[in-house]
């Protein structure tokens, strides 16, 4: 105003921090807890995407965004999306593998990325274990029969039920999740063996199992779990052969990915019953409504949910939103990955 007194200027504004939210409305209340939402939106102003799938909708959003926060579906970082990232620091997924997700390039733009898979590990040795405990005990095949209308004595009917103490159980990977359903099996008196080639005598010894070769676990294991990682090498490493090698009566338990079994040479050796298995996941997905593993009595399957509790999701979602806080503090990340993660596929 005219005739003011001069004011001194006060101190600069400091521009709040801007993240990107790559999360689907439904995901998103089940991923991140009111308080941990609460914390975001207080250290940073979030730039929410909606239609998280929409590759043009987030190239829109990255220009002047620190962190991105990615989920399932999120175009991959790459090409023109990175390039519209001029101020990106850090790419924190809410699951596990980052390879959909990030290109090399996001590495050699010395971009942050994490990953939150230690969330994953527990809920999901607990559903194989749980797979386990029900191929063992023949529980599918009762269940089968009975809903199916036979008459009791009929139901009644399985092959050799067996308790878990004491069974030779055999371990695919010794990865998070596989080491977490080893404490659970083992804890349960299971004799547990385990085939994994980065798997050290020391480490083995470390946690109580027996480090074998593939086809001698196969050959010598009533239940097998599958834990390994979905790599170029691992690819079909269940294939005809292999599971032809598993005792009558066996079962295949597979909470990993469906990359790692021939679904075909599977469906061959349960159909005609000599095999039981337990899968929740798919080379389709959705499994199609007419496909043959939905009608098999020897045959459990769940549709890709065993990480799908309701304290998982918040965890995932506590420690995307943690990583983002601990890069606006100006502290290292708490589950880093690097370019080695892109060998993991899915």
């Amino acid at each position: 105003m005219p005739g003011s007194p001069d004011r001194a200027p006060g101190p600069p504004v400091r521009e709040r921090p801007r993240v990107v939210v790559s999360v689907p409305p439904r995901l998103r209340t089940e991923l991140f807890a009111p308080a941990v939402w609460d914390g975001l939106e207080s250290a940073a102003e979030l730039t929410v995407l909606d239609g998280h799938t929409d590759a043009e909708v987030l190239a829109a959003a990255l220009p002047g965004a620190r962190a991105l926060i990615t989920s399932w579906g999120t175009p991959r970082l790459e090409g023109s999306l990175l390039a519209a990232a001029d101020r990106l620091e850090l790419v924190a997924h809410s699951g596990s593998a980052v390879a959909p997700y990030v290109a090399p390039e996001v590495f050699a733009r010395n971009i942050r990325v994490t990953q939150a898979g230690d969330a994953m590990a527990r809920p999901v040795a607990e559903v194989a274990l749980a797979f386990t405990l029900a191929l063992l005990h023949r529980m599918h095949r009762f269940d089968h029969a009975l809903r199916s209308g036979a008459d009791w004595e009929t139901a009644s009917a399985a092959p050799p039920r067996h308790e878990i103490h004491g069974s030779e159980i055999g371990v695919i990977g010794a990865s998070r999740t596989g080491r977490a359903y080893i404490a659970l099996a083992r804890a349960l008196g299971a004799r547990v063996s385990v085939s994994d080639p980065f798997l050290g005598a020391e480490e083995a010894d470390r946690l109580g199992v027996r480090r074998v070769p593939l086809d001698r676990l196969l050959r010598g294991s009533r239940v097998v779990a599958v834990h390994a990682p979905a790599t170029e090498e691992t690819r079909r490493l269940l294939d005809g052969r292999r599971l032809a090698s598993m005792p009558d009566g066996a079962g295949l338990v597979n909470t990993a990915r469906s990359w790692l079994v021939d679904e075909e040479a599977l469906l061959a050796e349960v159909r005609d019953g000599r095999l039981d298995a337990a899968i929740d996941v798919f080379d389709a997905e959705p499994l199609p409504v007419d496909h043959p593993f939905r009608a098999l009595p020897n045959v459990l399957l769940t549709p890709h949910q065993a990480a799908g509790t309701v304290e998982c999701r918040l965890r995932l979602g506590a420690s995307a939103a943690d990583e983002v806080l601990r890069l606006l503090d100006g502290h290292g990340a708490a589950q880093p990955v690097g370019p080695e993660a892109l060998a993991r596929l899915h």
